[in-house]
């Protein structure tokens, strides 16, 4: 484990809520008292049926996880599940695959510390940090105590329990490599205002497409964040599971006028804040070495193939971990890993063991751009296997030097990507999609460019384009 210049050991940034795991009985998996809510979405203690079996999903507090939890996840899924473990949009791992032995994965993954705090609390962990929280060398805060604060509040707070689990959260310090576009329910980006740090936040979009609504000082934050929330609850009726659900009847402005009744101080919604934009970061950032904040440190990152790792993949990057970093890796919202504070004269050889643990380092790597959906091999809305048809289009594209973001979705719901992709195969049929480019100025995911392609046509239509360079 490495040294800073002044002989202390790094600490992994893991959550303190972790470290208060009650333990729960997993032949119960709740206290009677917290029954499990009915819901499609998985969770540790709630395994989701699907074709290829049991799907349970581990949120990990910020996306960061230390190489033994790694590891216990790898043997979790390699002894009782198929071995497949995800890494999803939202940076989280999810394991596939699972069969009767049900409780002793919940068990095994509890012992590890990856639970919530409490039972209840599984469902609403849904906060989003940058990869590179805390060491980001464009960082205008750490977000990490702040996001402490707010973790601990969703899973402690029993009315906070009532929220969908599919209702997200994302805070942004900043950072250079943060994920900007996927949609959340309560955003907040750090901004600098008259030599002041605040907090500008928005509802029920992104801080790469919508300004902010507001903004507080950094000392409201915590407090913004229960306002906004417990006013959502007070204002929502049951069909309104999303903040966009309820301000589809409840203008911006009511909602604002009750948040800021529940403040000690005065939103500031002046034109230095309704008129600040975030600025972009740099396209796959989270590919190869990325500098941090400390001279001579840096994080190293790969993708995941198509969202995929087996055991033995996670096992060896946990290893790596603990061999050049700090013992902790970090799981992006481009379904890639980041190991962070290795010394810069490491960081070669690090990222060449990740190229041979199975990652990829590189954008001009096809597959390392690419998303596709679990597809009709593991899922029953799937029309195409999207993850075959994935490889054999990487192969396209490596044969005709191309690489390019691309999202190939089974279905319309669009589960492997949160936000619109460059360019997007929607399966209609068995190995044929319709092919969309995006545009802003288009609802859903985009133009539409052709139909009905087969994965062969589609290859050679995108090749032609990126030669003539005709499409966005």
């Amino acid at each position: 484990m490495p040294v800073d210049n002044a002989g202390i050991i790094p600490r992994p940034r893991a959550l303190s809520a972790f470290s208060r795991i009650r333990r729960i009985d997993p032949l119960n998996q709740r206290p009677p008292s917290t029954p499990l809510r009915p819901s499609a979405c998985p969770g540790l203690l709630r395994i989701v049926p699907a074709l290829d079996g049991g799907i349970c999903r581990i949120k990990l507090a910020g996306g960061s996880i230390t190489s033994l939890q790694a590891i216990a996840v790898a043997d979790a899924a390699a002894g009782y599940a198929s071995g497949v473990i995800e890494a999803t949009n939202r940076g989280n791992l999810q394991i596939r695959g699972i069969g009767s032995e049900q409780n002793a994965l919940i068990a095994r993954l509890m012992d590890a510390g990856l639970g919530p705090n409490n039972a209840a609390g599984d469902d609403v962990r849904n906060l989003m940090l940058s990869p590179t929280a805390g060491v980001d060398p464009q960082r205008l805060l750490d977000t990490w105590p702040l996001a402490e604060q707010i973790l601990d509040t969703l899973q402690s707070h029993p009315r906070f329990h009532e929220l969908s689990p599919k209702f997200a959260l994302s805070l942004d310090g900043g950072e250079a490599l943060v994920m900007l576009e996927h949609p959340h329910d309560l955003w907040l980006s750090a901004l600098v205002v008259d030599g002041e740090t605040q907090l500008a936040f928005g509802l029920a979009g992104c801080p790469a497409m919508d300004a902010p609504l507001a903004a507080v000082a950094l000392d409201q934050a915590h407090a913004l964040v229960v306002a906004v929330l417990e006013a959502f609850l007070d204002l929502a009726r049951p069909e309104h599971t999303r903040m966009r659900h309820l301000l589809a009847e409840v203008t911006v402005d009511a909602f604002l006028e009750n948040v800021a009744a529940r403040l000690s101080s005065a939103l500031r919604r002046d034109q230095n804040i309704t008129g600040w934009r975030r600025p972009p970061i740099a396209a796959n950032g989270h590919l190869g070495i990325y500098p941090q904040d400390r001279a001579g440190w840096v994080a190293v990152g790969g993708a995941v193939p198509l969202g995929r790792l087996d055991a033995s993949m996670l096992r060896r990057v946990a290893q790596l971990a603990s061999e050049w970093g700090d013992a902790s890796l970090r799981l992006t919202p481009w379904q890639s890993l980041l190991l962070p504070n290795v010394r810069a004269e490491h960081a070669a050889a690090l990222l060449a063991g990740l190229q041979n643990a199975g990652l990829l380092c590189s954008a001009e790597q096809p597959l390392a751009q690419i998303i596709a959906c679990t597809g009709s091999a593991g899922c029953g809305k799937g029309l195409a296997d999207t993850k075959a048809d994935a490889v054999q289009l990487a192969a396209t594209f490596e044969q005709n030097g191309l690489s390019l973001a691309l999202h190939l979705s089974g279905c319309s719901r669009s589960c492997a990507a949160a936000h619109v992709a460059p360019v997007t195969l929607l399966a209609v049929a068995a190995g044929r999609y319709d092919l969309y480019f995006r545009d802003t100025q288009q609802p859903g995911f985009g133009v539409l460019r052709a139909r009905d392609l087969t994965i062969e046509a589609v290859g050679a239509l995108l090749a032609a384009d990126s030669r003539s360079n005709t499409h966005d």
